[in-house]
């Protein structure tokens, strides 16, 4: 069933919550809802260093913090409404949430401030039923009349200035067959590739290519990439910790090919346009793999722990076309 909004609707509110991947997931049904309703001014309601990648990627006009502590009594059945909250509300004609609200308590009281049509949207997919991620963040907006719309994330960030002292001049430094981004980090260890075996990889990387190195993680994965930097020669890594996300995509363009687990970053390399391969663990691969045709996916029978290094290495070498020097 359509929803009574035209092409020529005002404002659009998306609220989404979750963590990197799960934005970077959703950033096609924001795509579609651009091009739907070009003349739209868009916003979006999530975490400020998560959903600032889509001012900067230019698919929204603004995003908003959902950490609000104001916020919570929306989440209260018969809550006291800020009376701010409740005006930036009723400013929508379309609202489309992704938050977990099984008992519709948000939905209610976001209608009792705002007479914009509400479209709920699934908080996450139901892996069961093996359907990707981005398609099923894309099926609500079928009461939009957008269908079959590309569930592939995509980002051009080239616009993006880099920071000062995130090393602009990345390119200058990389050898003829380029720079390889390696992220050996997620949100859970139980996806992550041990770190010996990383080790042991990045000792064939350097030794036979002649690959410069992007080492990327986040504060918590800092001391993992301080033990693996110290394996590559200085003058041929550079460490990119903690940065935010729309300066470390623009990291990642510089790159010729990326390698990484189950994990937000791997998303945000896929969704700026690299070739690379994803480490796979325990969780559901249909739902949540990056769906670009250009990244790989590795997995073993025996889990993370199955796969050895001089595998990756044969693969890696094959999917990003580099060539082993010892040969």
């Amino acid at each position: 069933m359509s929803c009574r909004v035209s092409g020529s609707v005002g404002k659009i509110l998306v609220i989404r919550g979750g963590a990197i991947g799960d934005f970077i997931l959703t950033l096609p049904a924001l795509r579609a809802l651009r091009e739907r309703f070009s003349t739209a001014r868009i916003e979006v309601l999530g975490y400020p260093r998560i959903v600032d990648l889509a001012v900067a990627g230019g698919l929204v006009d603004q995003a908003e913090s959902i950490e609000a502590r104001a916020l919570a009594f929306f989440f209260a059945k018969g809550g006291d409404l800020n009376a701010d909250l409740s005006r930036y509300f009723s400013e929508f004609d379309l609202i489309i949430s992704y938050l977990y609200d099984p008992d519709s308590i948000f939905r209610t009281n976001v209608g009792r401030c705002s007479r914009a049509q509400f479209i709920q949207g699934p908080h996450r997919p139901d892996e069961g039923d093996s359907i990707s991620a981005g398609r099923v963040y894309l099926k609500p907006l079928e009461r939009l009349a957008i269908f079959d719309a590309d569930d592939v994330p995509r980002l051009d960030l080239a616009g993006v200035t880099l920071e000062a002292g995130s090393k602009p001049d990345l390119q200058k430094a990389v050898h003829p067959e380029g720079l390889l981004a390696l992220h050996p980090g997620s949100g859970s260890d139980r996806k992550n590739w041990p770190e010996e075996k990383w080790l042991k990889l990045i000792h064939l990387l350097v030794t036979r290519t002649g690959l410069n190195f992007l080492l990327v993680g986040g504060e918590a994965e800092a001391s993992r990439l301080r033990g693996l930097e110290e394996s590559i020669p200085i003058e041929r890594r550079r460490v990119a910790i903690n940065r935010p996300l729309p300066e470390l995509g623009r990291q990642l363009c510089l790159c010729t090919g990326f390698l990484g687990h189950d994990s937000g970053i791997s998303h945000l390399a896929s969704a700026v346009g690299l070739s690379g391969i994803v480490l796979w663990g325990p969780t559901q691969v249909k739902v949540w793999r990056p769906p670009s045709s250009r990244f790989k996916v590795l997995q073993h029978p025996r889990g993370l722990d199955g796969l050895e290094p001089g595998t990756v290495f044969i693969e890696l070498c094959d999917h990003l076309k580099i060539l082993d020097l010892s040969n």
